[in-house]
């Protein structure tokens, strides 16, 4: 797909509109749908809770479900939740500004900001960063491993164990490469291409890189609701709904209706591909702002949203830098991500025209094609 330039938007007083529009009946009846005990995710969708964002600057908040299974509270409204592989964009917007800033090209290889610090070892002795871009890291065509080889059994095990980054590029270094970088039409999702590019973005910035995406993106647009968890901070901000695992019996095989309450683990595993915590409402000003060109600009998000072919991924998706392309049912454009944390699945996108729509639900696991299908319905309503 062709790269778009920033779209003309709200102005950034929208961001302070407090109406409280009257809730979309189809929609709310749809996000019931999701977490309806019997329903299409056969009742292991314990909560979920959604933003829309008009063009005009309007908010809707939804909730329906349960924020605890235990207590059967409600869900709070636009309360936290883990963003998970939402992190790419604020990371790829990081990176971007630095090349806006002319402090890196995206051309550039990894070896001349980590000199000698990407060599594979092992089964990965193919991997090299002199052979390796910053553009090939941010649109996946680098090559480096899909796997997430510490944790070979899942988040339980390790949920409470503190990861370094250099740790997780370290055991992915160790991983045979996908494809050799670049290499024509091949494309495979990386969450090792993005630890790799947080320590570039640190290494150029000369600051940590929850530093650099909390002064250059979040304090500069006024997100109050959105963060990086430091090191050790394996909680979430209050009000939060509970998030949940499908359980498993001692063979690993789903425990029909069991779930295993997985609010509290440390992060770092996920590192900078990841790791950030946010509100569904502050995710769509993220949104709002990085189209209004108030992070990059226009050449940087030109760049940022020329995508290129993604397979694996709904048929009408494309993959840009930290960003995804969709191509909506009723024929809109949209660009944005998703990310799945351990108890949390969530997807956030922004059309064209302006519409944001952020959606969590309080399982990874559970029912993704029923929330990617109700998520599209969303971006497409006009109220």
């Amino acid at each position: 797909m062709a790269g778009l330039a920033a779209t003309s938007m709200a102005s950034a007083g929208a961001f302070e509109t407090g109406s409280r529009p009257a809730h979309d009946k189809t929609l709310q009846a749809g996000l019931d749908a999701l977490v309806k005990p019997g329903g299409v995710a056969d009742g292991l969708l314990p909560g979920a809770l959604m933003s829309v964002r008009n063009p005009d600057g309007r908010v809707t908040n939804y909730t329906a479900g349960v924020g605890d299974i235990r207590t059967k509270s409600k869900v709070p409204t636009d309360g936290y939740v883990r963003i998970a592989s939402n992190t790419k964009m604020f990371v790829s917007v990081a990176v971007l500004q630095l090349a806006g800033d002319g402090k890196l090209a995206l051309d550039d290889t990894v070896e001349k900001h980590l000199p000698g610090v990407v060599r594979g070892t092992g089964a990965g002795a193919a991997i090299d960063g002199r052979n390796m871009t910053i553009r090939q890291l941010l649109n996946h065509t680098s090559g480096m491993t899909r796997a997430m080889p510490l944790m070979p059994n899942g988040i339980l095990p390790i949920k409470d164990r503190y990861f370094e980054a250099r740790e997780l590029l370290d055991a992915a270094l160790a991983e045979a490469p996908t494809f050799a970088p670049g290499q024509d039409r091949v494309w495979e999702y990386s969450n090792a291409g993005y630890v790799l590019l947080g320590l570039v973005t640190q290494k150029v910035a000369g600051r940590p890189l929850a530093e650099v995406i909390t002064d250059q993106i979040i304090n500069r647009i006024g997100l109050k609701e959105t963060y990086y968890p430091g090191p050790g901070d394996r909680d979430i901000r209050s009000p939060h709904p509970r998030g949940y695992l499908t359980a498993t019996d001692a063979e690993g095989k789903p425990i029909p209706g069991k779930l295993t309450d997985i609010t509290r683990f440390d992060p770092s595993i996920a590192g900078a591909a990841g790791q950030m915590i946010a509100t569904p409402s502050d995710v769509n000003k993220f949104l709002v702002a990085l189209q209004a060109g108030q992070l990059l600009k226009p050449q940087q998000l030109a760049e940022m949203r020329k995508t290129i072919t993604a397979p694996g991924f709904p048929e009408s998706w494309t993959y840009g830098l930290g960003v995804i392309g969709m191509k909506l049912s009723c024929g809109v454009m949209a660009y944005g991500h998703g990310g799945d944390a351990d108890g949390f699945q969530s997807r956030t996108a922004i059309t064209t025209d302006g519409r944001a729509v952020t959606l969590a639900v309080t399982n990874d696991e559970a029912g993704r094609g029923e929330v990617l299908a109700f998520f599209d319905k969303a971006l497409c309503a006009t109220k």
